[in-house]
């Protein structure tokens, strides 16, 4: 299969891999595994390696995120989402902030990586991401929001335009999904008083 037609295969499962997370269904990670595993042979080709490396910590936080969803129910149905402790909140921001210092400067160093710090930037805030979305924590769409407003420069600046364009209906789907997290957790709020 050639690059254009891989990653034309790698959208079209992004897109349902994203569909299934704003529904908290558990199905979104079969498809999430697939387009990750695309997802590091077309960054490795375009040499952007922290994209690339970010493609096999998100196809185990993936199996990860399989198995926590159907121990808390997801085989059931919708799981139930939560929001990150105060005490937590701050932490996030600030790791993402750090992280990214140290990542870009290490791929910056390290590597002929083509834009390191916007490359580690989106890999950091990934991770932060990923990990909050494991937990079904609410706010994992806002780092969403974020990482893939910079993913959409930095694939356009790559000429990975259909990339590009996923990243766009990503963040509307982010957007979407923020909005359906809320509305659960408001529903489900009430259901309880």
């Amino acid at each position: 299969m050639n690059a254009a037609s891989l990653e034309w295969v790698a959208v079209a499962l992004g897109v349902a891999n994203i569909a299934l997370l704003i529904r908290r269904s558990i199905w979104n990670f079969p498809f999430g595994i697939a387009m990750v595993a695309l997802y590091f042979l077309i960054f490795r080709e375009q040499r952007l390696y922290s994209e690339m490396l970010l493609q096999l910590f998100f196809a185990g936080v993936q199996i990860l995120g399989w198995i926590a969803w159907a121990r808390s129910g997801g085989l059931e149905g919708p799981v139930t989402a939560h929001r990150l402790p105060a005490s937590e909140r701050w932490l996030w921001p600030v790791g993402i902030v750090v992280g990214t210092a140290f990542w870009g400067w290490a791929v910056m160093t390290l590597t002929d990586a083509v834009q390191p710090w916007w490359d580690a930037a989106i890999a950091i805030g990934s991770v932060a991401a990923q990990l909050l979305l494991v937990r079904r924590m609410i706010e994992n769409w806002l780092v969403w929001i974020v990482v893939d407003g910079l993913a959409i420069g930095l694939y356009w600046d790559r000429g990975l335009m259909l990339t590009a364009g996923l990243y766009a209906l990503f963040l509307i789907m982010c957007i979407i999904g923020w909005c359906e997290w809320r509305r659960a957790e408001r529903a489900a709020e009430r259901a309880a008083a």
